[in-house]
């Protein structure tokens, strides 16, 4: 394992970037992580609020079993080490959209203590070697609601329909060194949540989104100043974020100024950042354990569920595939998103061969869903119709040309292959005599490219090949029409 090489030419020499994420997952659940009100996006502003929520004087807080739940097995997930004992504490500041006047959150005790995740080499993007990212801590804490800016010309409004929904905060070492590997960090971590089925990953409704630490050092020095970029939400925002904001702080640093400790935002229209406030340490919030909150103290039985309940992980999924002989290149498009990977194995359970079945699907299949504008969940086509279409290749029912004839149907119709076939007659044929026949016409017909071909051309073969399956529409065995006319050019 190796550090990045990237680094910022400054008038002074080079320097290095060191990169840190908050990643706020919005975790999986029915109702919020203390009151029983609904977390369905897209409801009507305030349509998902309970009186917890909005922190009526005498309500009190009762935590979310199944937001404990998806924690600890996203924590499972990254090999972290799992507190059986953890704590609430309130962080305490003021602002319009936090009724309470405090958040309740995790600062002392976590859920989730230390682990890691590996991000893959790749070349392309500028990461020739893998590379371990340490992860400090996952701790689980209520949202805030949303201010609305755009409903009045002089007032704002509050919705306060994500007040209290459920957070996972996933809390990276600053072990980054690169705007790639930050990009791949997030990439993957959103992969393994989406595998577990703890967060959707739907970055662009909010359900995940990234504070990016960013400071700069000449290469061996101690670390910088940071500062703080919140609510950055695509991949490719954050890596935009930490050019631009790495950048900036190099020309600072080099100007003879000071890096400022501030939170910062990102305008995706300029791929900028500005100044919104100081940014505060710990001591400013005031954290104290949460009166109204018991510990939360789990039990063992309750944690071997959550290990039972974690399915295949892409890693180890990919590993899989490749043990069956699928290229590394199949298995990374094979694993990159968890529908995807469900459909696959649907088809490997459904008793198709795992290399023609992997060839079929990132080719025919992945070709004709983005062709169509639609996503694997929506394809028309099932696993099930998708081996009894391979195995109508593997037995010679249908030749390459006539499974992809056969595809476009069940595309458009969602009808079997096998009825497909009987239905049109788009069988492949055998039939020795009959091709032969066909053969004989075509040479007879072609006397010039048969001479040229005996005097030496021999690339003309693959002419009388095309005019031999044109004239059977398609249908004639290839195998077949390649050794019969081998027999026949020869005169």
């Amino acid at each position: 394992m190796t550090e990045s090489t990237y680094r910022i030419q400054g008038a002074t020499g080079e320097w290095e970037v060191v990169i840190g994420l908050e990643v706020h997952a919005q975790v999986t659940s029915n109702s919020k992580l203390f009151s029983g009100a609904a977390t369905q996006f897209g409801a009507e502003p305030n349509a998902q609020v309970s009186l917890v929520d909005a922190a009526m004087p005498g309500m009190l807080p009762v935590p979310n079993r199944e937001c404990i739940r998806q924690a600890v097995r996203t924590g499972l997930a990254i090999d972290a080490q799992i507190n059986k004992w953890s704590r609430f504490d309130r962080k305490n500041y003021f602002y319009a959209d936090l009724p309470q006047g405090y958040q309740i959150s995790q600062l002392y005790h976590p859920i989730v203590g230390e682990g890691s995740l590996t991000i893959d080499a790749d070349e392309k993007a500028g990461l020739p070697e893998a590379k371990v990212i340490g992860i400090e801590r996952i701790h689980v804490e209520q949202d805030a609601g949303k201010l609305m800016h755009d409903q009045h010309p002089t007032m704002s409004y509050v919705d306060l329909n994500r007040s209290g929904v459920a957070l996972m905060e996933i809390v990276s070492r600053p072990d980054m060194r690169s705007p790639a590997e930050a990009g791949a960090y997030v990439a993957k971590l959103r992969q393994i949540l989406r595998y577990v089925g703890s967060c959707d990953g739907n970055m662009d409704q909010g359900s995940m989104r990234c504070d990016v630490n960013v400071s700069v050092r000449k290469p061996g020095d101690e670390f910088g100043t940071r500062t703080e970029t919140k609510n950055v939400n695509s991949v490719r925002f954050v890596m935009a974020t930490i050019e631009h904001e790495a950048a900036r702080q190099v020309d600072v640093l080099e100007s003879g100024g000071k890096i400022v400790q501030e939170t910062r935002l990102f305008d995706p229209g300029t791929g900028t950042t500005r100044s919104m406030r100081s940014k505060e340490d710990a001591h400013d919030y005031r954290y104290f354990p949460d009166p109204d909150l018991l510990p939360l103290e789990l039990e063992e039985a309750f944690l071997a569920e959550c290990r039972a309940s974690l399915p295949e992980l892409p890693d180890a999924k990919r590993k899989r595939y490749e043990s069956l002989g699928i290229s590394a290149y199949q298995a990374d498009v094979l694993t990159a998103e968890v529908e995807a990977a469900r459909w696959f194995d649907a088809l490997l359970d459904a008793g198709a061969k795992p290399v023609a079945a992997a060839n079929w699907t990132t080719s025919e299949l992945f070709g004709a869903l983005n062709r169509t504008g639609r996503d694997i969940a929506d394809s028309p086509v099932s696993p099930a119709q998708a081996a009894e279409l391979l195995a109508l290749v593997a037995d010679g029912t249908l030749s390459g040309s006539l499974a992809k004839q056969v595809f476009e149907v069940m595309l458009e119709t969602g009808d079997a292959p096998s009825r497909i076939v009987e239905e049109r007659g788009l069988k492949q044929t055998s039939d020795t005599g009959a091709i032969e026949a066909v053969i004989a016409e075509v040479i007879a017909k072609n006397p010039n490219q048969l001479g040229q071909y005996r005097g030496g051309k021999e690339a003309l073969f693959g002419f009388f090949v095309g005019q031999t399956m044109k004239a059977m529409g398609g249908k004639a065995n290839p195998a077949v029409v390649n050794d019969l006319l081998k027999k026949a050019l020869a005169g």
